[in-house]
């Protein structure tokens, strides 16, 4: 069975650069260690997606409700942060510029399961899922809250609320976890 596991911008400005936040560094090991898992998994498809900004980013429709310059290529902030560029090496790696990865349905249209992480849950994470599960109502969707934060923890949760009522799943714990 394939399977992909979609690592949704975890990059440097996300997580201790200009949006970064206290929960998504303390998610941080167990993102890694699911996609470590992955990594070592051959039936698993393993894919990254990058925000990604120019210098004109404060001209731009988002920059205007969000002006906060980040994921600037290829500034620090938009790098996959280091405990996981190893593993994006070897992976799919999708750039995009909104919220959503136009690209992402392709990449995994061969897929038979699917599981979210990353950041931030409740902008680009939930934006991906409710894309995927658009495309593919019948393949079975999950994402890990325990490998995803929020812009805070109040919208972390209102997110993964949505995504239960949207039938996407919420993922077991890794091997060895309660």
């Amino acid at each position: 069975m394939k399977k992909a596991l979609i690592v949704i911008d975890m990059q440097n400005d996300f997580i201790d650069g200009s949006l970064g936040t206290k929960e998504a560094q303390a998610m941080l090991p167990r993102a890694v260690a699911r996609v470590k898992a992955a990594a070592a998994d051959p039936s698993t498809r393993l894919i990254f997606t990058q925000d990604t900004h120019d210098a004109d980013y404060l001209r731009s429709a988002e920059g205007r409700k969000l002006p906060v310059p980040h994921c600037i290529k290829p500034q620090r902030g938009w790098e996959i942060c280091p405990a996981l560029s190893p593993y994006a090496k070897n992976a799919l790696i999708i750039e995009k510029n909104t919220f959503g990865a136009a690209a992402l349905p392709e990449a995994v249209k061969d897929c038979e399961e699917i599981l979210f992480l990353g950041l931030c849950t409740d902008i680009c994470v939930i934006s991906n899922a409710l894309l995927l599960k658009t495309f593919y109502p019948k393949v079975p969707i999950a994402v890990d809250p325990a490998a995803c934060a929020g812009v805070t923890p109040e919208s972390h949760q209102k997110a993964l609320d949505v995504m239960k009522m949207c039938q996407i799943d919420i993922a077991p714990p890794l091997d060895g976890e309660r």
